[in-house]
């Protein structure tokens, strides 16, 4: 693939999402594997979309 296919397509998966899932997976794997099962995909990005619009969203 060349360079600029490469980078698109990190970009994408930057804004679809896939890096944060990624990242969520990487920590509960060293951090909480032992404890408790990981989200799904579909459960993550629930749970992000309520933690980022949940409550006032404004200075005042």
């Amino acid at each position: 693939m060349s360079a600029f296919m490469l980078s698109l397509r990190a970009f994408w998966r930057h804004l679809n999402g896939d890096v944060a899932y990624e990242r969520y997976l990487r920590h509960w794997h060293e951090h909480h594997a032992e404890q408790v099962s990981p989200l799904s995909r579909k459960a993550f990005f629930a749970a992000e979309t309520r933690r980022k619009w949940h409550g006032v969203k404004r200075c005042c």
